[in-house]
């Protein structure tokens, strides 16, 4: 931990250079006024969550959903049921596609298309109309499509803009995606006890709820609590518990801190109701750091 004294807080995100995640490491880094971020790139959000758990980084940075495929189901699962990270904040990230080759790599030479799967999927309909017959290469990311693309004048990349400014690739069109309403929640964690380091109007706490065995009723019983409370539920998830089949629990955020009395009342009587409830973080959600592309 002396380094990381020595160097400044470290970011764990979800690599490698040039990801989403890293453009979200530097959107929460930039509003706790730290201009640049000593980083570690690791090759899963579970292994961001490790290296919180582990007091290897003070930071990490985990997408939480998509608004298009839905919640990160690695990252729900981290928080409810293997780490005790807490959440320290939430932001947005637009997430903006763009089409990147080699500087100056005509166009008509490009013979394949990489990307990250999710990269080639929702931009599919730009493909057919302006690279109608070309071959597509899955990468393990967006950021290594665009460091492919760099080196090789006959591939295209499908990425962010960060991304090829990070490896030298050309930009040669900007939001390619078939949704322009594409964004995703990213939470920057810590352990548990850390003290917190944004403030803000707009409040959220997020708990994980496990109950003593599967019964009718039960999820009708938990809204009832919140309904009473009169709080605003944004996110309700199921998850299994992976310790047997039919076990599950649930993941749920509402408006509002553990310091609010009425909150305080409704998880006190879900305590009284549950096997347990794990309260995994009340923090601020941020605006203005929307991602212009």
């Amino acid at each position: 931990m002396a380094a990381i004294e020595e160097e400044g807080p470290m970011f764990a995100f979800l690599g490698p250079y040039g990801t989403y995640s890293d453009e979200a490491v530097r959107m929460f880094a930039s509003r706790m006024g730290i201009s640049d971020p000593v980083t570690l790139p690791c090759a899963s959000f579970d292994e961001v969550f490790d290296c919180i758990d582990r007091g290897k980084c003070e930071y990490g940075v985990v997408a939480k959903e998509n608004a298009l495929e839905g919640p990160v189901t690695a990252t729900l699962d981290n928080f409810s049921l293997k780490s005790n990270a807490t959440i320290l904040g939430e932001a947005v990230l637009d997430i903006h596609h763009c089409l990147l080759t080699a500087a100056g790599a005509p166009l008509d030479q490009v013979s394949s298309v990489a990307s990250h799967s999710q990269g080639i999927a929702q931009c599919r309909r730009f493909l057919a109309e302006r690279l109608p017959g070309r071959s597509f290469v899955t990468t393990a990311s967006t950021a290594d499509s665009a460091r492919m693309a760099a080196g090789d004048p006959t591939v295209a990349a499908i990425a962010n803009a960060f991304a090829a400014k990070l490896y030298g690739a050309e930009v040669r069109a900007t939001e390619i995606e078939d949704h322009l309403g594409n964004q995703t929640v990213f939470n920057l964690i810590a352990r548990q006890g850390h003290a917190p380091v944004f403030s803000g109007d707009t409040m959220k706490t997020s708990v994980a709820l496990f109950m003593h065995q599967d019964r009718p009723g039960t999820l009708n019983m938990i809204l009832s609590e919140f309904a009473y409370a009169g709080l605003n539920l944004t996110l309700i998830q199921s998850r299994p518990t992976k310790q047997s089949l039919g076990d599950y629990m649930f993941f749920v955020e509402f408006q509002g801190t553990v310091l609010d009395l009425p909150i305080q009342q409704a998880l006190n009587c879900l305590r009284l109701k549950l096997r347990e409830v794990k309260v995994i973080g009340s923090y601020p959600v941020l605006d203005g750091e929307r991602n212009a592309g």
